[in-house]
């Protein structure tokens, strides 16, 4: 049985209190009289009153997930803006009788949200009864005239709405809404799935209420949502601004969890009021959009002209009735904080009922009896931007603070008198709110080893069905405040925590299938996802950048080891590695071909040669070799992150940190030269480096067989391939074709060395014992079908999957691609290519090898290129389709 966590004099559970939270804060571990709350209680002991050993490992362990996972979150504004994500160890708990609460409250509204955008889109009453201020409407950027009269599908104009929550001591109080683009969603899942494996005891002790089927719920409505002239399968894509989002990541996380397509603005077009997705295979018509851009930025013909994020014509499509965008835009003015002053009297007139949950006390400074009440009223309060910041230069800073902008909750409380001349100069862009305490929660703090307590808000979900009816997640996105704040903020400091609903009762599986109110759609059909021209050509790259990882490590060993064993090494493999290293930028391109006879201190030795390289390898900034090679796979793949395996993502992020991360611990900057293995910038320990490119070399192999057994034989894993397979003969053809240049072929050091950079030392052994000559060779390298890396079977695997891929649709007759490559059969033959030429020295007399070389890297780069063209920029016209 677990231990009973005492409170009572110095023990273990010293370190699960800490200090007394600041008055007027309501205190979620402690009650007034200092005991342990119940559900605090429960979870402690459940974890047998864990000591601070305990604490720090499982919050290391939490760390160290997040950055396994790439969770990360974009500040924008720094020169590396991608953080990781902070997640507390602890989660925040909300017991069972107050989530019965929240969960009436903020199912109330967001009936009422969707009522008022039924209303002000619709006969406006609510402006005509004097309910709200027309001022506060239309003066909105987020009110969208030209919307108003439009009716979406059903009747929902909402099917994702947020509500901050505050905890205080009379309760749960609304401190903000978010239906514009509600974030978070995706946040708390993943906090989700990251605490619960560390907390795992208390999780399934205290039965914590599950967070999928809100997610179930909502792809069900947006699948059955009557769209006019659409039955059966849905397109669906999540709109997203793009890597240079905040949010980014948990864009991709939804897009890969719902099983949706992840687009951005340029990826989509609108064609006579319909809108297509540029794929590989030409345009496809898209049902419905989750959109996580801006309202303004959506559609740059209709509103910000500037913007680079949105599809032109957008909103004309929606009112078509030709896609359904989920949430609708226009709902900004939701978000007003001055709307909180005027809910009370709107759920009255539209829902006939008192709101379950009450507000912030607000005052919009734009009506001269509220500003004169609040002025009257207090002296300190928060002063809020009633309309979202702007730096508009037309704008100006009129009304703006020193620095240019409201303050808002994230500059803490002001002195009203230091305002009353600036609101009354322009009094409708302010909105004072009343000073609300936010609840403290506790979190480790492993810097000191203790426990610390912050203040917290709640962020709750609710999810319509498209029929009237809304789920509420059990659960939700808490943001605590950075240390000794009282305002949360995620870009200054804070962090998050999972959030627990607690129950008494076991929780059942989870559905099959989510409730909705709405017919289901006619059978649909299996397809496979998507693949955007974006997704495609970022597909292709990561193939390509693999094999370049790969070609470029087993060419740094092999260096390496060639330097090491230098007196087996002769001349024509030193002159083959030197050019090779040049070819692929793992030296300056000014760097001598090392010469085993030259003095140390020659720019020419092998020591010298080897440190250029190493200095190289260890560059963070990436610039060219292994380490740019590694990060642009990275790249890629965080563009088509939704395409992953979890397992293939954290493998290509660790193997770019783990290099990183290793070479930065054996390489250092030397003091004034010195002795060890490097005199000349640096000091390194050669093992270790070595140590690190083998392990990169295994983490690429799962890499590579991640690609090949974990992906399904679809259009996105022949791109995979067809990038591999281009970059594997672009990356081999040279290596053969240098060893004719240099004349390393008909070198016993260079003739091993070819056969290790080919991968193929093992092989030609068993099927050749003892041979060493070139025929042998050139049939294994090059003309053998059943090598991975025979140039002829890669070139034949490549055709293969090019004439599967679709041919496109830029309106334009084009020869197929397979057909710009030739068959294997049409290539030169063994006994042509291991053909002396007479006339011509004996270091270069398989010029007819060295052609065939040419000629194969010459044709990669001409397919790539016309790939690109054809398929990563879609500008043809869109497909014969009746429009409904």
């Amino acid at each position: 049985m677990p231990k009973r966590c005492s409170t009572d004099g110095p023990s273990v559970a010293d370190a699960l209190l800490p200090p007394p939270v600041p008055a007027s804060h309501f205190d979620e571990l402690r009650a007034d009289d200092g005991a342990m709350r119940a559900a605090w209680g429960d979870f402690y002991e459940t974890l047998g009153c864990p000591g601070p050993e305990t604490l720090v490992t499982r919050a290391a362990a939490v760390a160290r997930q997040v950055r396994d996972n790439g969770v990360t979150f974009n500040v924008h504004a720094e020169a590396d803006s991608a953080r990781d994500w902070p997640l507390e160890l602890l989660p925040f708990l909300i017991t069972e009788e107050d989530w019965a609460t929240i969960e009436a409250g903020v199912t109330q509204r967001a009936v009422l949200a969707n009522a008022i955008m039924g209303d002000i889109y619709g006969p406006q009453t609510l402006l005509e009864r004097g309910l709200l201020p027309p001022g506060l409407v239309f003066g909105h950027p987020g009110y969208l005239r030209g919307l108003k009269g439009y009716r979406p599908p059903g009747g929902s104009f909402l099917q994702i709405v947020a509500v901050d929550l505050v905890h205080g001591e009379a309760g749960w109080t609304v401190l903000a809404h978010r239906t514009e683009t509600p974030a978070g969603m995706g946040y708390a899942l993943e906090n989700r799935l990251i605490v619960a494996g560390q907390l795992a005891e208390a999780f399934r002790a205290q039965h914590v209420r599950r967070l999928p089927p809100a997610f179930a719920q909502l792809i069900s409505t947006l699948t059955h949502l009557p769209l006019e002239g659409i039955s059966g399968e849905r397109h669906l894509v999540l709109l997203t601004p793009g890597p240079s989002s905040a949010m980014y990541f948990e864009h991709a996380f939804l897009a890969r969890y719902l099983g949706v397509t992840l687009v951005e603005g340029g990826d989509l077009t609108v064609r006579n009021d319909v809108v297509y997705l540029k794929t590989f295979g030409g345009l496809e018509r898209v049902d419905v959009i989750l959109r996580r851009v801006d309202d303004v930025l959506c559609d740059p013909l209709e509103l910000r002209a500037d913007s680079m994020v949105g599809v032109p014509g957008l909103l004309e499509a929606m009112r078509a009735g030709n896609v359904l965008i989920s949430n609708m835009p226009g709902s900004g003015f939701l978000e007003s904080p001055a709307i909180h002053g005027f809910l009370p009297g709107i759920a009255e007139a539209l829902l006939g009922e008192p709101l379950r949950l009450p507000d912030v006390a607000t005052w919009w400074c734009g009506e001269a009896a509220a500003r004169e009440r609040v002025f009257g009223a207090l002296s300190e309060a928060y002063v809020m931007p009633t309309y979202p910041q702007s730096v508009d230069s037309a704008e100006g800073a009129e009304g703006m603070d020193d620095e240019g902008y409201v303050p808002g909750q994230e500059r803490g409380i002001q002195a009203l008198r230091d305002w009353r001349a600036r609101v009354e100069g322009m009094p409708d862009r302010y909105t004072i709110q009343a000073p609300l305490a936010l609840s403290h929660t506790p979190c480790w703090e492993s810097a000191d080893g203790r426990m610390r307590s912050r203040a917290a808000m709640v962020r709750v979900y609710a999810v319509s069905d498209g029929n009237g009816g809304w789920q509420v997640m059990p659960g939700g996105f808490t943001r605590l405040a950075p240390p000794g704040a009282d305002a949360v903020s995620m870009r200054t400091g804070g962090t998050s925590a999972d959030t627990w609903v607690l129950s008494t009762h076991p929780i059942g599986a989870t559905p099959l299938t989510a409730r909705t109110g709405l017919a289901a759609p006619a059978a649909q059909a299996q397809a496979a996802l998507t693949v955007s021209s974006r997704a495609a050509e970022n597909l292709y790259w990561g193939g390509r950048y693999a094999e370049r990882a790969e070609n470029t490590v087993r060419l740094c060993r092999q260096i390496l080891g060639s330097i090491e064993r230098h007196e087996e090494t002769d001349e024509g493999a030193l002159a083959m590695i030197g050019s090779l290293a040049r070819w692929f930028g793992l030296v300056p391109e000014d760097a001598p071909t090392p010469d085993a006879s030259a003095p140390p201190s020659s720019p020419a030795s092998l020591a010298a040669f080897e440190r250029s390289l190493v200095m190289m390898l260890a560059d963070p900034s990436g610039r060219s070799g292994v380490m740019y090679a590694l990060a642009g796979h990275a790249r890629a793949a965080s563009q088509i992150r939704n395409r992953l395996s979890n397992d293939h993502w954290r493998t290509i992020l660790a193997a770019r940190n783990d290099f990183r991360a290793a070479m930065a611990d054996a390489v250092t900057p030397a003091e004034g030269g010195g002795a060890g293995s490097g005199d000349g910038g640096v000091v390194y320990d050669r093992a270790r480096v070595l140590a690190a490119l083998d392990y990169l070399s295994m983490q690429l192999g799962a890499i590579s067989g991640a690609q090949g057994d974990r992906m399904t034989r679809d259009e996105a894993w022949r791109l995979v391939f067809i990038g591999r397979h281009i970059e594997r003969i672009g990356g081999l053809a040279p290596m053969l074709e240098t060893a004719v240049e240099t004349g390393a072929l008909l070198t016993r050091g260079g003739f091993d060395l070819l056969l290790h950079l080919f991968d193929s030392t093992l092989t030609f052994r068993s099927r050749y014992p003892g041979r060493t000559d070139l025929a042998a060779l050139v049939q294994l390298l090059v003309i053998e079908p059943t090598n991975p890396r025979g140039l002829y079977g890669v070139l034949e695997r490549l055709r293969d999957k090019l004439a599967q891929i679709p041919a496109g649709s830029s309106g334009q007759a084009r020869v197929p691609l397979v057909e710009m490559l030739p068959p294997a059969s049409a290539l030169p033959s063994l006994t042509r290519l291991v053909e002396a030429d007479a006339g011509v020295t004996e270091q270069r007399r398989h010029a007819k090898l060295a052609a065939l070389c040419d000629h194969l890297g010459e044709r990669m780069a001409r397919i790539s290129e016309e790939i690109a063209s054809r398929y990563f920029s879609h500008a043809g016209a869109a497909p014969g389709r009746e429009l409904s």
